[in-house]
């Protein structure tokens, strides 16, 4: 379908100063001419034009404009783009869109401007993905990462990997075919145990970065923990800086997960206030209680809450050999009523919870440090690089049990693929179609 032109609004659907109708393809121009009140096949490439859009069936002025022309194939798409910039108004913007349409556009699907960039080789498919992050991004950090996928970086990150993949097939290719030329290295496992076993390594460096990339990008996950009326609501509202949880000193009163997400200086946090653990007979809390294991078992961060008005006890204790092996702060609440306080002491109900924010950036320092070096984006390539890792990690098993090259090769044929399909030069059609679905129209 990438012989049709395609047409859609790609600004906000909503009332504001300007939007921008978007055409792409070969009759791109020529349907704007339909519409416009000067000629638009007259215009340089990359220059904007003052004008009307006309109704010209009913002899209707709709709308003073400004046309941007773009011609193929110096282009986001590499066709011909027209960009249509209006006034605001909802109804304007849909009038015009409409009269693209009359005159032989079709309406895009989301994400195929994208997509036909993505096809006609303007972008590869991390940087595609990178586009959409850009536009979703929420934090600095996401914004810093879109940015370096957008100019290349998971490309870059990969290439020198896809050749040595390719350097280590041709070999063997080359010895199984002709295994009598003099010029040619004989090669063994022996030979290509060790450059299997760097790059290996290599990737591992890539996928640990690629995880704490992760963890910055979609949030931390972080279940605040302890038993009963120790404040764990009063910290999440404190958090949150707003009455998110309801707070009383009726022990129990959180009997469900209550959620928030706050952005700290660059880290995002996916807060859990959990139900407190304690033994009871209320039906409706222990499910509540049911709920806050599995979220200790899912966080990435335990905030442990002790209550330094009290001595530990054996709840206390409990909680503590629970979370032992988890990355966690414990912190100790209601230093506005005690005193008596060693460790991270803070007072929730009155907000002076600093020393905890200080300890969280201290955990997740190392984190942020992996922004300044090319990263895998999402899940999509770090499966894909996860698959790659497996099949290498079968040919070096094949290796090692002495079979012949041609068998290993597959193997590593299979972890050549899997990299390539990461940049989207392997791909499959309905692969495609759903990860641009998740674009939005127009863009």
């Amino acid at each position: 379908m990438l012989n049709d032109t395609i047409a859609a609004i790609s600004t906000a659907a909503v009332d504001g100063a300007i939007s921008i109708i978007r055409m792409s393809g070969a009759d791109a121009l020529s349907i704007a001419d339909s519409i416009l009140n000067f000629n638009v096949g007259e215009k340089k490439s990359h220059t904007i034009s003052y004008g009307y859009v006309y109704d010209q069936e009913h002899d209707e002025l709709i709308d003073e404009v400004l046309v941007s022309v773009f011609r193929a194939p110096k282009t986001f798409t590499c066709e011909d783009i027209v960009e249509i910039n209006c006034h605001g108004g909802r109804f304007i913007t849909k009038k015009i869109l409409r009269l693209c349409l009359a005159h032989g556009a079709r309406l895009a699907n989301p994400g195929e401007f994208t997509q036909r960039a993505f096809l006609n080789g303007r972008i590869d498919l991390t940087q595609a993905e990178a586009v959409n992050d850009m536009i979703q991004a929420d934090t600095d950090e996401n914004a810093r990462m879109a940015v370096q996928g957008i100019r290349g970086s998971v490309r870059k990150l990969l290439e020198p990997l896809i050749q040595d993949l390719l350097d280590i097939i041709a070999n063997i290719e080359v010895n199984i075919d002709y295994p009598e030329y003099d010029d040619v290295e004989q090669l063994s496992s022996e030979i290509i145990q060790p450059k299997a076993e760097e790059w290996m390594m290599r990737i591992r460096q890539i996928l640990d970065r690629a995880q704490s990339g992760q963890l910055l990008k979609e949030g931390i996950k972080t279940a605040i923990v302890g038993k009963p009326n120790v404040g764990k609501s009063s910290l999440l509202n404190a958090l949150l800086e707003e009455e998110k949880a309801i707070v009383t000193d009726i022990a129990g009163t959180t009997r469900d997960i209550v959620e928030g997400h706050i952005h700290l200086q660059g880290l995002t946090l996916n807060l859990i206030d959990t139900a407190g653990i304690r033994d009871t007979e209320d039906v409706v809390e222990q499910i509540g209680i049911r709920r806050s294991l599995q979220a200790i078992s899912e966080a990435q961060l335990v905030i442990v809450v002790l209550d330094s008005s009290h001595v530990l006890d054996a709840q206390d204790e409990e909680l503590l050999e629970l979370t032992k092996d988890k990355t966690r702060i414990i912190v100790y609440n209601k230093t506005d009523i005690s005193h008596r306080c060693e460790g991270i002491c803070i007072s929730a109900a009155s907000g002076e919870i600093e020393p905890l924010m200080a300890k969280i950036h201290e955990l997740f320092d190392g984190h942020q440090l992996v922004l300044q070096e090319p990263l895998l984006q999402n899940e999509r390539q770090i499966s894909l690089m996860m698959k790659a890792e497996s099949c290498m990690r079968q040919a070096l098993a094949a290796m090692k049990s002495k079979m012949e090259l041609d068998i290993v090769a597959i193997d590593i044929q299979e972890a050549y693929t899997a990299l390539k399909e990461i940049l989207g030069e392997v791909h499959r059609e309905d692969l495609l179609d759903t990860l641009f679905s998740n674009f939005c129209l127009g863009k």
